[in-house]
């Protein structure tokens, strides 16, 4: 079972010929509003990929709560232990340009008041996967990052958006996912060699003596794990909108690991459907099917390992 601690968003999505620069105003010929947040998005799509999800979050007492559960519910996550606190749901205003690239402003609202205490000790076991971001309180998630991890669960960590992350908590997590821009800044935090990806991500793997995951957007992914490198490639796409492709890797990569599959196999699930993601506006809207990862699979060659002194 994968259990997902993080946040829940409305997502305000405007399409723009390009992104506005500081101080430049752009238009746009309407908005969408959808489903997002990272922890909403990601239990969506594992739940999609065909994982049995349990969301824990916080949602206000606005209409936007209603728009942000109901992809999750017509999805079948469980959905019991999300609570409505303070009056706003977390909110994101998204400009997506004519390239399918994007700027993101995130209004934070309920999912400030998450509380790790929301997760009963009845769903920390060894059978579960919990999965978390940034986009929550830092302090909950490392306090539910030690007690799950004294109750034998597994632990995955987005480390999305970008924050600081105390090298005593990294042992915590069996795996460490985040992007090339937050694989630098991490390396650099703790003084280790950030000048590329496999740098960055080979360093941080040593340091903390777990497995480390780098999303490389069009390039695929590299993971590093004890003295073994591999890497991914990306199905060959042209992208509508990449808002939600992280999420689409990351939920479609812990249900791999879930199911039990080795990591080479996960790369290969996550590279996939984050691609997928990539040829349909919005997050939520865009996650694939399990039927839809697995019949693009057989399109993407499988992970391969990293050449000693390639990293």
């Amino acid at each position: 079972m994968i259990v997902v601690f993080g946040s829940i968003n409305v997502d305000l999505v405007v399409s723009v010929k390009t992104l506005p620069r500081p101080g430049e105003t752009v238009l746009g010929p309407g908005y969408k509003l959808v489903a997002g947040g990272k922890g909403a998005n990601q239990a969506l799509a594992a739940a999609r990929a065909g994982a049995m999800t349990r969301m824990v979050g916080a949602v206000g007492r606005d209409a936007f709560a209603e728009i942000a559960l109901a992809d999750m519910t017509a999805a079948g996550v469980d959905l019991s232990a999300v609570v409505r606190r303070g009056p706003a749901t977390g909110c994101a205003v998204i400009c997506v340009d004519k390239a399918g690239q994007n700027m993101i402003a995130v209004a934070s609202g309920a999912n400030m008041k998450l509380k790790e205490s929301q997760l009963a000790d009845g769903f920390l076991g060894s059978r579960t996967l919990i999965t978390m971001q940034m986009e929550v309180p830092h302090e909950e998630n490392w306090e539910l990052a030690a007690r799950a991890r004294s109750l034998g669960a597994r632990l995955l960590l987005n480390v999305a958006p970008a924050g600081s992350l105390p090298g005593l908590i990294m042992p915590a997590f069996d795996w460490l996912v985040m992007n090339e821009v937050e694989a630098a800044m991490i390396a650099s935090e703790h003084g280790l060699a950030s000048s590329d990806a496999r740098a960055a991500g080979a360093a941080l793997a040593e340091m903390a003596g777990t497995t480390v995951v780098v999303t490389l957007g069009a390039q695929g992914a590299i993971a590093f794990s004890g003295k073994q490198g591999w890497e991914i490639g990306s199905l060959p796409v042209k992208p509508v909108d990449t808002t939600g492709a992280g999420d689409a890797f990351v939920g479609a990569f812990a249900t791999a690991l879930d199911e039990g599959n080795d990591l080479p196999t996960a790369l290969r699930w996550g590279s996939t459907a984050g691609a997928l993601s990539c040829l349909v506006a919005g997050a939520q809207p865009s996650l694939p099917l399990r039927a839809d990862i697995e019949k693009r699979m057989a399109d993407l060659a499988p992970a391969a390992k990293i050449k000693k002194g390639k990293s």
